[in-house]
């Protein structure tokens, strides 16, 4: 495959790369994000010059970590998506013009035991929007800083200092692309691997790791994808973190194409904000000494697992019946919120709740008839209507009790 950097982006990369005798993780991690999230990348779109860039950028990375590749070419492992507008498309080996290319990048710190942790993140974003979009306007550039440049950064600092202790384990550390297409690249991998899946002792995905705030709230899903996780993320979480913790092994992201395997997973997220999936997602927003806690918080995992049994993989419940839905009340669910109803975190224009009068920062506590506790109840509750049907739904709005019309 050849070389696509940028001119720019190799003065960016040589200007600011750090020798490992003098690294300074915030200074990389910034740096990190600094190049992916650049303008030059455009976006980052799977199957673009953009993918392509960012991809040769993490293989510079892994190799000035001592990384080894595992892909099929090198640390490249392409996939062919020839149906990219079907939402239900598979990957596959084939190639051609009517269709789109993407690269997962795959390389490994080979340490002597044939078991191994899989580390993830992907780095494909929206490029100038496409569907995924929530901008509304003129085309722009989605230079994804928190998604994901946020958590490929902090996989890159794992695989630097992961590199330099003495494991047992092998850590496998891949930048996966086309997850905002459907999760193409980690379902493509876990199908075709280049390792033996049997030998994974966990994966541990990272997707929007760049907005710890004030509160330290960090939210972390699957931990009911093995007994040991409450545990273990307590006793590992020494900055005192607030966690979040979320049993499913499904979500919208590349840990559950490894769940579906059988594999315990964990995937770590600071929370969804305004700038989601919008070209306001840039880097003078990201946390980076937030990130690097995040990191740490794995990098501490990962040791004091090292020598330990392979753990126990359980299934969580709700992967067969997750709630479908035909029509939506038009906002945007605060991930983060712990207390007993669903806030909301933002609302969309011209949908049911901005027309009814709900505002962000309402908290939904009853849909119809059904009350609402958490996420799972309310799209449990929002799962029976269909569209034209008209309900109440009422809301806390600091400690008072709302009640609106609206029809769906």
């Amino acid at each position: 495959m050849k070389k696509h950097l940028s001119l720019i982006l190799l003065t960016f990369v040589f200007c600011f790369c750090e020798q490992p005798e003098n690294y300074d993780p915030i200074r990389k991690i910034s740096n990190d994000i600094g190049v992916l999230a650049s303008d030059s990348l455009s976006g980052r779109e799977v199957g673009t010059e953009g993918e392509k860039m960012a991809a040769d950028y993490i293989i510079m990375e892994f190799q000035q970590a001592g990384l080894q590749p595992k892909g099929t070419d090198g640390f490249y492992q392409s996939f062919f998506v020839k149906d990219a507008n079907n939402p239900h498309a598979q990957p596959s080996e084939e190639s051609g013009e009517d269709g789109i290319t993407g690269y997962n990048v795959i390389g490994m710190i080979d340490n002597p035991s044939d078991q191994l942790v899989v580390v993830g993140a992907h780095y494909d974003h929206l490029g100038m929007g496409d569907f995924s979009s929530l901008h509304r306007g003129e085309k722009a550039i989605h230079n994804g800083a928190d998604d994901n440049a946020s958590g490929v950064a902090a996989m890159l600092h794992l695989a630097r200092v992961l590199a330099k202790k003495e494991l047992d384990r092998d850590v496998l550390f891949i930048g996966l692309s086309g997850e905002e297409k459907g999760l193409w690249g980690s379902n493509y991998f876990t199908k075709n691997p280049t390792i033996d899946l049997s030998q994974v002792n966990f994966m541990i995905n990272m997707d929007m790791v760049g907005r710890l705030d004030e509160s330290r709230g960090l939210a972390v899903n699957g931990t009911g994808t093995s007994p040991i996780w409450n545990w273990l993320l307590d006793e590992v979480n020494s900055d005192s973190l607030k966690l979040i913790k979320s049993e499913s092994g499904v979500g919208p992201s590349d840990h559950t194409s490894f769940y579906l395997q059988d594999i315990p997973v964990l995937h770590f997220f600071t929370g969804q904000h305004e700038d989601y999936h919008k070209p306001g997602d840039d880097t003078d927003k990201i946390n980076e000494e937030g990130i690097l806690k995040v990191a740490s918080m794995i990098e501490r995992m990962i040791v004091l697992m090292d020598d330990d049994e392979k753990i126990a993989f359980t299934k969580t419940k709700d992967e067969s019946d997750n709630p479908r839905f035909t029509v939506t009340l038009g906002v945007v669910p605060d991930y983060m919120f712990d207390g007993k109803g669903m806030r909301i975190d933002g609302v969309s224009e011209d949908k049911p709740a901005i027309k009814a009068g709900i505002q962000k920062g309402d908290v939904v506590v009853q849909l119809g008839d059904s009350i609402v506790t958490d996420m799972m109840s309310y799209m449990r509750a929002l799962s029976t209507f269909e569209k034209g049907d008209m309900t109440t739904v009422t809301i806390d709005r600091g400690g008072e009790k709302l009640s609106f019309a609206i029809e769906f």
